[in-house]
């Protein structure tokens, strides 16, 4: 094992041992290296009259360019855009990230955690968690309707174990009841248990009430008291498009971050959707326990094996693209501009849950709870979902996402509102279709 690893191990272990069990066999043998970057760091504070380390191309001390692309970004300078940028990410971007982060979640307050490390995408954030938290085999706890993707990074790239639970109760809601189960089983037979918790949900768009948020928290958190390691993964993509009263409006990080110091909180999100920039692939990693000892200084390792992870896999999250982030949260329009287009897809929610609130849809399709994010699922009860998607989409040109036997996803996030009850008709009027044929 390196000793740079074996350091940053070490320091893990002293603060908090339980990490160091959760950790994966990469993960405890990853480490940020020195090398070459430590000695361009350097190099780049004291070489005053010639710096040869450089990986890139300089030409009369300035970044070398083609005006061809950088005519594309009147203001934004080749040192801001073409360079590489740390592997942890650009320093002011993860400060103002992780200050966000508090603003919007108030009762995180001061808790101490981890400065984010910065990734490309929220994607690319779960692949970095998985390499410092899986081992194959490991179980992981996802409900029956997930994001597809999950599979492919953690089961097909990683070899864990999905295990899925039932999301919702018969009369709406989170099942508390089942997730409680899910983890139980899980707990009676593994030392450690990894729950991936998505809000607001893809696909369902659903994000739980604050009181199926308590109930969370204390699960998880008796279930660490209990002996067994808990990493707690919140997939935050969707986070802050929230639209009703009772949807909890903090991500359960905030909760679950301070309660054990065998409950591991890692949060995951990033500004793809919150600041609608989604080809800009700019996400975080964010590590929050209860530590003794040195809690700068554990955090500091855990951000040195994730630093790693992305070093190790992309290089680094694109300067520009952090650039460009960074720059809009500091403008004084920033604030204004997430409410107007926060309104506009509150908009689109209120708009379908009144559409579909007329009782002629009632013997077609019923809806799943949705109050947040992007989109909204309709159960079919007459037809199946890939051939009402086919039919729907070959005969009237309308694309939807069938899931399941049953499910259909509609994404209003790319809904005009107005276009909302001509699309439910179109369904209905499909379905009718289908179901006329049937007979």
């Amino acid at each position: 094992m390196n000793p740079l690893a074996q350091e940053s191990n070490q320091i893990i272990q002293t603060g908090n041992p339980y990490l160091f069990e959760m950790m994966s066999e990469v993960g405890k043998n990853l480490f940020f290296p020195k090398g070459i970057l430590s000695q361009s760091a350097e190099a780049k504070e004291k070489a005053h009259r010639i710096n040869a380390t450089i990986g890139i191309a300089t030409e009369k001390g300035r970044t070398m360019h083609f005006p061809s692309v950088m005519d594309a970004l009147p203001e934004v300078e080749p040192e801001a855009a073409l360079t590489y940028a740390p592997s942890y990410g650009l320093l002011p971007l993860r400060k103002a990230w992780q200050e966000s982060m508090r603003v919007k979640n108030p009762s995180l307050a001061d808790t101490a955690i981890s400065l984010p490390v910065t990734t490309c995408g929220i994607t690319h954030a779960i692949s970095v968690f998985a390499d410092m938290w899986v081992d194959p085999g490991d179980i992981i706890l996802l409900p029956d309707m997930m994001w597809g993707n999950y599979t492919m990074i953690l089961s097909v790239r990683k070899g864990a174990v999905i295990q899925q639970y039932n999301l919702f109760t018969k009369s709406g809601g989170f099942d508390l009841e089942a997730f409680a189960a899910a983890v139980a089983a899980a707990a009676k037979t593994r030392k450690k248990i990894i729950v991936l918790l998505n809000f607001p949900q893809n696909p369902s768009g659903y994000t739980v009430t604050k009181t199926e948020a308590d109930e969370i928290v204390r699960i998880l958190s008796e279930t660490a008291q209990s002996g067994t390691n808990v990493v707690a993964v919140s997939d935050d993509a969707y986070f802050g498009l929230f639209y009703e009263e009772e949807t909890c409006k903090e991500s359960l990080f905030t909760g679950l971050c301070r309660q054990h110091s065998r409950l591991l909180a890692i949060k995951l999100d990033g500004a793809t959707k919150e600041n609608f920039v989604w080809g800009l692939r700019v996400g975080f990693v964010t590590y929050g326990t209860r530590i003794d000892g040195d809690v700068p200084a554990v955090y500091e390792a855990l951000e040195k094996k994730t630093a790693g992870a992305v070093r190790g896999s992309i290089s680094n999250a694109s300067h520009l693209s952090q650039t460009l982030v960074l720059r809009s949260m500091q403008h004084p329009d920033y604030a204004r501009e997430q409410n107007e287009k926060f309104e506009i897809l509150k908009a689109r929610a209120e708009r379908i849950k009144a559409v579909i609130s007329d009782p002629k849809y009632r013997d077609a399709f019923e809806p799943y709870p949705f109050n947040s994010g992007y989109f909204m699922c309709v159960r079919l009860k007459t037809v199946a979902a890939e051939p009402l998607r086919l039919h729907l989409l070959d005969k009237y040109g309308v694309g939807l996402i069938a899931l399941g036997e049953r499910n259909l996803r509609v994404a209003f996030s790319c809904l005009e509102e107005s276009d909302i009850p001509e699309l439910f008709d179109t369904i209905l009027k499909g379905i009718g279709e289908l179901t006329a044929q049937q007979t």
